[in-house]
This record gives structure tokens, sequence and C-alpha cells, in this order.
């Protein structure tokens, strides 16, 4: 019961990580506009995202454009929404695969435990990998951001700080971690730790002679 506890725990937390790795991908709050130098504009607010960005002023109106190409824009940008949609894509199929080997469900037979564990912990190894596929844009977004905000070569209306979005990234990362870790865990067959019939007679070592096979060797001698 403890393990099928940790499964779902685990579960649980993938899920929540893949949930908000899916707002992160959409949201266009990677990168927010700075207000540095002498002259500061509060007027309008500029957000970047993967997808779009959006122009914010302080009426309250707010008017988003998505990108005109995707050839156009910069190596990280494309690298990046290769590595979101890669990682997403990696969560439902570690979805689909953590349900169906889940010991709460009856997907695979309630008799078949090897094979349900098996697509369970694939699922955990999956989802594992969909959070280290997260992880890369996200920090790398964030370094550039930061290398650009403090190069003296980059103009002032051109440089970004961090958007909420990438703090968001880095939580469903780690859940996303953290969750295929416990899913992986949680999910090993019930009597895994028994050791089998002919690997304990081996081990009891050779048993003692009968009384009746004693006198059977008097006999012959």
């Amino acid at each position: 019961m403890a393990s099928t506890g940790l499964q779902l725990l685990g579960l649980l937390l993938a899920v929540l990580g893949g949930v908000a790795g899916t707002l992160v991908c959409a949201a266009p709050l990677w990168r927010i506009s700075a207000f540095v130098g002498g002259e500061l504009v509060i007027a309008q607010v500029l957000w970047e995202g993967l997808w779009m960005n959006c122009l914010s002023q302080t009426t309250g109106h707010i008017q988003c454009k998505t990108y005109d190409s995707t050839l156009a824009l910069p190596t990280s940008a494309q690298a990046a929404r290769t590595l979101t949609v890669l990682s997403l894509l990696l969560c439902v199929l570690a979805l689909a695969l953590a349900v169906a080997g889940a010991k709460c469900t009856h997907c695979l037979g309630d008799g078949n435990y090897g094979a349900k564990a098996r697509l369970a912990k694939l699922a955990g190894v999956l989802f594992g990998v969909a959070g280290l596929l997260y992880l890369v844009p996200v920090c790398w977004t964030a370094h550039a951001t930061i290398r650009d905000f403090y190069n003296p070569n980059v103009a002032a209306p051109l440089k970004r700080e961090l958007g909420p979005a990438l703090y968001l990234g880095w939580g469903a990362s780690l859940l996303l971690l953290v969750g295929g870790g416990l899913l992986h865990a949680g999910s090993s067959p019930p009597g895994a730790g028994v050791l089998p019939v002919f690997g304990r007679a081996g081990k009891d070592g050779p048993q003692p002679a009968t009384t009746e096979g004693k006198q059977q060797e008097k006999a012959y001698v």
C-alpha cells in the first residue's frame, strides 16, 4: 500500500508539472521589458514569449501579435520551441503509460503485475526526461536575458528582464523530475524482494544424512 501511495503521489506531481509546463509554453511572459537608463518609459510594457509578444499599456489595453516567421526567429528561440513541445509530447506519452501501469487501474488485467510495473517505471523515466528537456530552454533563456542585461553594448531599449513564466518553468521542471522519480520508485511489482524457492534451497547448504541412510552405509561396509 505504501508503494501504491508513492506511485500515485509521483503521478500527481508529474501531472501538475505537465500542466504548469503547458501554461508556460503558451504564456507570452518569458521576458519583459526592462526600465534602465536615464529615461523611464512606463506607459508601455513589452512581454515576449515563445509564440507571440504583447504590448501592455497603463490604460489596461493589451495588444498581442504572433511572430510573422518562425525561420526569422533567433536560433535560441527555435530551439526553445522544439524542446518545450518535445517535452510536452513526452509528458502525454508518459501519462498514458502511467495510467496503464498504475496499480489501481485494470487496463492490463489484475494479475499482470510485471508488465504494469515495467510500464509505470518507463513512465517515470519519461517524466524525468521531459523535466530535463524543459529545464534546458528555461535556463538558456534566463542566461541569455541576464547576459544581455549586463552587456554595455546592448542598447537600453533592447534590454529585458526575467519574466514570471521562467520561474514557473523552473517549478514545472522540478515537479516533473520529482514526480518521475517517485513514480519510478513506487512501481516495483508486489513480492519483488522475496527470494525464489530454489535460491533459498541452495543457500541452506547440504542436509544432514538421516539415520536410515547411515544404517544402509554400514550394511554395505
